[in-house]
């Protein structure tokens, strides 16, 4: 009985969680303006329209310069710090990567607004540039619980062969170490973007002048003749979502079961 009340809550918690999103194709092929049941039938013209729009595709240009260049960062970023947590000991190192993975837990707009009052400070203008550092920012930790997990099953002994071999740590690390934990990158990357590409609130704040995807939504909302359009854009961006996370996981469980450590849960 206990089990079946369980089961009952997880039921009902994933139509919560998921009955919006369910909701958003259903509306992007509704021939209607207002957003209400019944549906008047199926048309493609709300992605016509979102195709066809200028501004939604500079908004669309700006957030995949800012999401490929967040995932570079981030992502060597989370190498470089992956590599150091899980190989080598050093003073302050507990205390470092909590700093480094601090950004997992605090508020995002407390983040923002910090960032915000420290690039005006330093009279730096707000453009994509200040985007990608704050997107960086909040993305790195995420690339480094993925990478963590590809390092700590590395086996050691591998490495210890290459030095034994004559290769020295570079060589080793390019082509020993890289080679096995690249799905883990690859994964660690798609994961970076895929944040990147979803955020509001650093770009709301970091953006000045320049419009992102998330930003352009936001300001959309306000004209209900655009809320169609802005349900088909949705039914894209979930789509893809769905693609790029669920390309990552596959990513990651390739890379476990090629180094033969056990898979203690991923993304999906």
């Amino acid at each position: 009985m206990k089990f079946s009340g369980l089961r009952l809550y997880a039921l009902l918690y994933l139509v919560f969680l998921y009955a919006p999103i369910l909701l958003l194709p259903v509306f992007a092929f509704n021939d209607g303006t207002v957003i209400a049941f019944p549906l008047k039938g199926f048309t493609l013209e709300w992605f016509r329209q979102m195709l066809s729009n200028d501004t939604l595709g500079g908004a669309l240009a700006n957030s995949l310069i800012i999401a490929v260049s967040t995932a570079v960062l981030a992502t060597t970023f989370g190498i470089f710090a992956a590599r150091s947590g899980t190989r080598y000991d050093y003073p302050g190192k507990a205390g470092v990567i909590g700093l480094i993975m601090l950004p997992l837990v605090l508020p995002e707009i407390i983040v923002a607004v910090s960032l915000l009052v420290v690039l005006l400070g330093m009279g730096v203008s707000l453009s994509i540039f200040t985007v990608i550092l704050g997107h960086v920012l909040i993305a790195t930790p995420y690339a480094i619980a993925v990478l963590n997990a590809a390092f700590s099953s590395l086996d050691r002994s591998l490495e210890e062969a290459a030095y034994d071999l004559g290769e020295t740590k570079w060589s080793t690390f390019r082509l020993i170490t890289l080679p096995l934990v690249m799905p883990g990158i690859i994964s660690s990357a798609l994961m970076a973007f895929t944040i990147s590409l979803d955020e509001f609130i650093i770009a709301f704040f970091l953006a000045g002048e320049q419009t992102t995807l998330p930003t352009y939504i936001y300001s959309q909302l306000r004209f209900p003749k655009q809320i169609p359009m802005i349900m088909a854009l949705g039914t894209a961006l979930v789509l893809a979502s769905i693609v790029l996370l669920t390309t990552a996981e596959y990513v990651r469980r390739r890379g476990i079961a090629k180094t033969g450590a056990k898979d203690t849960g991923g993304f999906l």
